[in-house]
């Protein structure tokens, strides 16, 4: 019977022996002697994405639709006191990308915080429009719409990161 691998970033034993990737982490199962990388080279690579998952790219896709629809459009039809048009529900917006952002890069195996950024670069560009047409006053320009959409974009990449961090837990320790 083979004998199962480690996994070099996580350390994870129970892997299948020709497994391409970690099944805790989802790191690529090379051997770090194998990858001409030394111990402190694999520990800077921690945090790098190696690639787009289209699978977690529409997870993404489907938690921010989900989180903007239900925050920025459904909550004001349930709580009358508030009024998320326009500029406010674009302010409302960075948060909520923020914290789908957070929540894709908490569960998604393997270093993925590139697939939020993009499924919430999709839903911007509809949740803008809708909010800029359906402002009763026009309060700000629309390019202050643009701007406020790509910063909520760039949380997003803030809270993919933060997510990953917490899922991948401290740094671990140079060897000295």
């Amino acid at each position: 019977m083979a004998k199962a691998s480690a996994c070099p970033s996580c350390g994870f034993t129970q892997n299948p022996p020709n497994a391409v990737r970690c099944a805790s982490c989802g790191a690529k199962m090379e051997a770090i002697g194998r990858s001409g990388r030394t111990r402190e080279e694999e520990l800077e690579r921690r945090y790098q994405q190696e690639g787009l998952s289209i699978k977690w790219m529409f997870i993404a896709l489907l938690v921010q639709v989900v989180l903007t629809a239900a925050l920025v459009f459904g909550l004001p039809v349930v709580v009358g006191a508030l009024d998320f048009e326009g500029g406010n529900g674009m302010i409302v917006c960075i948060p909520v990308w923020f914290l789908g952002g957070l929540l894709i890069g908490m569960v998604s195996p393997g270093r993925t915080f590139i697939e939020p950024v993009v499924a919430s670069f999709v839903v911007a560009i509809p949740t803008t429009f809708v909010l800029v047409q359906n402002q009763t006053v026009r309060m700000i320009p629309t390019f202050l719409y643009v701007i406020m959409a790509s910063i909520g974009v760039l949380f997003t990449l803030v809270g993919a990161y933060i997510g990953e961090r917490i899922q991948l837990g401290p740094p671990p320790k140079t060897a000295e």
